[in-house]
């Protein structure tokens, strides 16, 4: 027998959905206003009631003392129900509709009243104040029960004091008045309950529409889960409002774009500065996979237009990528130097061995000459001229390749760089990039030649690399910087246009310049000018023996 399960208990409370949530929470405030305004407004209702109900009462009396005759009436006749006294009082009072309409004299006789047997007897209550000249609204207790009173003086031609004037309106004719204004205020609190109510579903909605009628302890799940993807992915994420203000940045956009969260709030310029990163996540650069380069890293970002307005930009750091990229370029170069260097041993090893066989010894000691000669003569024409061995290593090798791609690569007779570089692989980096360059454009041009010159003004290393190419049209000059840009075809493994903004990258940063002319003669002439570049002499470390260390060079894409 399987065991009975356990029953479900009721849980009373707020309900999970925010529609219903935010639907009940303005209801009740809708309703608790009604209920304040019509308890604020009932509040001083009954006093105004009564103070109109004694004003009433005190003008009856007020009108009925100014009768000409009855002050004479009043001295000259017994109170009597048939005296012309109690025939004007009850005229008054009828045409008036207040309770009652009395008139006494100065000892408190009543000569008026509605009932006609209390004519002649004392009044209820004390007329003092009236007869001393004082004019009194009140609400009191009489004969007849509780009234809204007004007592004024009653004057004689003469201006004396004859007796007095009291007027009463039932207050039972006041507390009706009240009750009858109740269900009026009550609709009108009711009409403007359900325009409340009316406003509270619309609000509602709209609420549960942008919410997609999520819980809040959904809400608070997604936020949750949205901040530990955003902080643990390893890619940038910033958010822009309908404005273009940064509203969001993830760590990992913080740290490729080089910024915090005082960014926020700020537009790309502002956050940035100019530039085609600003550029591209203000959207006024479009496309997928867009390059762009910030300080030294290589960025691939991508942005999408949000339903408010704004937009999600995603940044991807591809620098290692790109860098493995240009050294796949280098290496391949360079296989392709030692696959043709190779043959071309070969050739000369069989050109010594038939030299050897036909015991042309002379000619074959005279041929082996030419060819080491050949080599060590560029090496030592390369290291003569330039005393760090990291580029001398690098440009012996370039001038291999260019060989083998039948460019011929020379160094400047004005070449003249000591070995006291402050960041010698850098600036092979920026060698590397633009020889590779140069070589691409007079590739399979007659007569191509690519020269390069580095020379020490001071502390300052200019670089000047000229080819015999087509050269950069004068409105392109600026634009061969800008990252992404470019002429050649990428390779399948990378994309083109990342080495020239590189290279004006470093320069920048070390506060020098790079630019590009038309060399003389035609082709291109690119400049590149790093201050401080050089350490002092004193502190020149000394040069030490052993191979070169390896490096890397950038080529344009």
């Amino acid at each position: 027998m399987s065991p009975t399960p356990p029953a479900r208990r009721l849980r009373l409370g707020l309900p999970r959905r925010v529609f219903s949530q935010v639907l009940l929470m303005q209801l009740a405030i809708a309703a608790g206003v009604a209920v304040l305004a019509t308890g604020l407004f009932l509040a001083p209702l009954g006093e105004q009631l009564d103070d109109q109900a004694m004003r009433r009462a005190l003008a009856i009396a007020q009108t009925t003392a100014q009768r000409p005759r009855l002050a004479h009436d009043l001295r000259s006749t017994p109170p009597s129900p048939d005296g012309p006294v109690q025939r004007e009082a009850e005229r008054i009072r009828k045409a008036t509709g207040a309770e009652y309409v009395v008139v006494l004299d100065r000892r408190g006789v009543r000569w008026s009243h509605t009932d006609p047997r209390r004519i002649g007897g004392p009044v209820s209550t004390d007329p003092g104040e009236a007869l001393a000249g004082r004019e009194v609204m009140e609400i009191d207790d009489g004969t007849l029960g509780r009234s809204a009173r007004g007592k004024v003086p009653l004057r004689d031609e003469a201006g004396e004091i004859a007796g007095a004037v009291s007027v009463g309106i039932a207050y039972d004719s006041v507390r009706d008045r009240l009750i009858h204004a109740v269900p009026g205020l009550f609709a009108y609190a009711g009409g403007a309950l359900a325009v409340g109510a009316l406003a509270a579903w619309l609000v509602s909605r709209r609420v549960q529409r942008q919410t997609r009628d999520l819980a809040f302890s959904d809400i608070s799940a997604l936020l949750a889960e949205r901040e530990a993807m955003l902080h643990g992915i390893r890619e940038g994420v910033v958010a822009l409002d309908r404005g273009g203000r940064i509203r969001l940045l993830n760590d990992e956009a913080q740290r490729l774009l080089g910024i915090d969260e005082r960014a926020v709030g700020r537009s790309p310029d502002g956050a940035l500065g100019a530039g085609r990163t600003a550029d591209v996540l203000a959207g006024r650069v479009t496309g997928t996979d867009l390059l762009t380069v910030r300080g030294q890293r290589v960025l691939v970002a991508n942005r999408m237009p949000t339903d408010d307005g704004g937009a999600v930009a995603t940044l991807r750091d591809r620098t290692e990528l790109d860098r493995l990229g240009r050294e796949l370029d280098s290496t391949r170069g360079l296989i392709d130097a030692l696959r043709a260097q190779d043959h071309e041993h070969a050739n000369r090893m069989h050109t010594l061995l038939g030299l050897l066989e036909l015991e042309m010894y002379d000619d074959a000691v005279e041929f082996v000459g030419e060819v080491v000669g050949e080599h060590r003569a560029t090496a030592e024409q390369v290291t003569e001229k330039i005393r760090d061995p990291l580029l001398a290593a690098l440009l012996v090798g370039k001038a291999t390749v260019a060989a083998e791609r039948s460019v011929a690569l020379r160094v400047s007779d004005r070449t003249r760089l000591p070995d006291r570089l402050v960041d010698s692989r850098g600036l092979a980096t920026v060698v590397g990039n633009l020889v590779d360059n140069a070589l691409d454009a007079v590739a399979g041009t007659p007569h191509a030649r690519v020269e390069v010159e580095l020379r020490a003004e001071g502390r300052t290393v200019v670089l000047v690399v000229r080819d015999t190419g087509p050269g950069v049209p004068r409105e392109h000059r600026e634009s061969v910087f800008t990252e992404g840009w470019s002429t050649k075809e990428p390779p399948a493994h990378r994309e083109r246009g990342i080495g020239l903004p590189l290279v004006r990258r470093f320069a920048e940063r070390q506060g020098g310049s790079a630019a590009v002319k038309e060399a003389p003669g035609g082709g291109a002439e690119f400049t590149v000018v790093l201050p401080e570049a050089l350490t002092e002499p004193a502190a020149a470390p000394a040069l030490t023996g052993g191979p070169a260390p390896r490096t890397t060079t950038e080529e344009t894409r």
